[in-house]
């Protein structure tokens, strides 16, 4: 069964590809930055654990919290489904594909055909709108070719994979309620939270305090590294090109802006719109830096990118504030 005249989502980001995809079904038709924005995606995160290799630098929200987002706001029917059972969560997935319905499934991209890059990561998403005997029809980002497919066998094994970020075979639905949101209303909600909650960071490697916390942390992580060019380089992909819509979501999320403020013309979001143009161009710096330090070992770069860091820690605290008031 593949779903007929199915209409994909092109995006940069995965799980806003996945759910793009469901809401096209819906005749939801949004931008990649205003699904973004809507679900309160922006954020930060700096993670180092004694098993990691290297610390991960991320600049979104936690998994599967980007699309329950999208469906508050938007006041649309979110049906999420976990199991343990390689049986049940295929029997959950062709359901809906047997009604004509997408579905979104988090899973580890490690394990997918078409994947040439082969690193275990359990926190992608996906959008299928159909299979066969063999195969299975996805809907992935931009850069993994859009419309795509892989063997049952390794959508099994990606879907059930255990690991950080993994998920019981994690697959969601989506349907319209009687009560839409007007999007200028679910616009400033999500703005209002999604600053309230950057500004009230629960521990100090979250948001701009975990920014302030990496300028500091850079430092050490030069210093012990056992292999820069893998740990810095690496990095600096993950923040630029791999889904993250560049500087580490900062476009995404400024392009979300200029939407909003075209929308509903309030000067305290073009401000911030403003704001976050400069900001997104300032983590672009930091990631070239990351990059070279990579290729010279010069520890000069670290430097430069430490008080680019301090920087920014501060210009996004202002900006987030002049949206939450902007919008309470």
């Amino acid at each position: 069964m593949i779903i007929p005249n199915f209409k994909p989502f092109y995006g940069q980001h995965c799980e806003t590809t996945a759910t793009g995809s469901l809401l096209n079904q819906l005749a939801v038709e949004l931008s990649e930055p205003m699904l973004f924005g809507i679900g309160e995606g922006l954020g930060y995160i700096f993670w180092n654990m004694k098993i990691m290799d290297f610390p991960f630098i991320g600049g979104r929200v936690k998994p599967d919290v980007l699309t329950e987002n999208i469906c508050r706001n938007l006041n649309l029917d979110l049906v999420v489904k976990e199991t343990s059972s390689i049986k049940k969560a295929w029997e959950n997935v062709k359901y809906h594909l047997d009604n004509a319905q997408a579905v979104g499934l988090k899973l580890d991209c490690y394990h997918l055909d078409y994947f040439t890059n082969k690193i275990h990561f359990a926190g992608h998403y996906v959008a299928m709108y159909g299979h066969d005997e063999q195969f299975a029809y996805l809907v992935d980002t931009d850069q993994q070719g859009g419309r795509t497919k892989t063997t049952l066998k390794s959508l099994e094994l990606a879907r059930n994979e255990k690991g950080p970020m993994s998920s019981r075979n994690r697959s969601y639905t989506i349907n319209k309620t009687n009560g839409f949101a007007e999007l200028k209303t679910a616009i400033r909600t999500a703005i209002f939270n999604n600053a309230n909650e950057y500004l009230n960071p629960p521990i100090k490697n979250i948001s701009y305090k975990g920014i302030e916390k990496t300028a500091i942390e850079i430092r050490k992580w030069f210093k012990n590294s056992k292999d820069i060019k893998r740990d810095f380089q690496t990095t600096s992909v993950l923040m630029e090109r791999a889904g993250t819509g560049g500087s580490i979501f900062r476009n995404l999320y400024r392009d979300f802006l200029e939407e909003s403020a075209n929308l509903l013309k309030i000067d305290g979001i073009y401000e911030a719109y403003m704001d976050f143009t400069e900001i997104a161009k300032l983590w672009k710096n930091v990631s070239d830096l990351f990059y070279k330090v990579g290729e010279t070992n010069d520890e000069k770069c670290i430097d430069e990118a430490s008080k680019i860091l301090l920087s920014l820690s501060e210009k996004e605290r202002i900006a987030m504030e002049k949206l939450k008031n902007a919008v309470d």
